[in-house]
């Protein structure tokens, strides 16, 4: 339960203001049919997490407890920081003619994912928990949680929250991660 909640919990913060979240206001301007973009995003995220939590899983396997605990906790660290850095939207033009708007919104959504940090934040949190099916689980609803309000309310969102405090507290999770699974601090390893 406990790599569903953190799972779940550090990529709903992480996903605010990230460019997927921005990708998904643009493809509710421009298509204006929330249930096929909801369903598209749900899709995207489901597969490019199950493979990011794939290789994490993987990457266990490959390394002793010691070294998967410094990189798990300079990997957090990092993510900390990078939490810290906007983003900003790549030119991601879905086609909405060719795959349709659900189709338009799988292809759009899984390759601006690609590299993203919430998919960094799903290897390693898959490295860091066995359970790889709650990581997914969690990291995918996480995303959800940010990403349909911003289907359904769009503009009214980031007027109601500062995207500045939304990342700060994230990179403050990001941090206590990065430095209790250094220390080796409870379950983390």
């Amino acid at each position: 339960m406990e790599a569903f909640l953190v799972s779940t919990g550090i990529v709903a913060l992480a996903e605010m203001g990230d460019k997927t979240q921005l990708l998904s206001l643009l493809l509710a301007a421009k298509f204006r049919r929330p249930v096929p973009i909801i369903l598209g995003i749900l899709v995207a995220t489901a597969l490019n997490h199950a493979g990011a939590g794939a290789v994490g899983s993987w990457i266990t396997e490959l390394v002793g407890q010691d070294v998967l605990r410094w990189i798990l906790g300079v990997s957090f660290i990092a993510m900390a920081v990078w939490t810290l850095i906007p983003d900003e939207l790549d030119e991601v033009e879905a086609k909405h003619s060719r795959f349709g708007v659900f189709g338009a919104t799988v292809l759009a959504f899984f390759l601006a994912e690609m590299g993203d940090k919430t998919q960094v934040a799903t290897i390693a949190l898959a490295a860091k928990y066995s359970s790889l099916f709650a990581v997914v689980a969690g990291t995918t609803l996480g995303m959800m949680i940010a990403n349909v309000p911003a289907v359904l309310l769009g503009d009214k969102i980031t007027k109601m929250v500062s995207l500045k405090v939304v990342h700060a507290i994230a990179a403050v999770i990001f941090a206590v991660l990065g430095v209790l699974t250094l220390l080796n601090v409870g379950s983390l390893l």
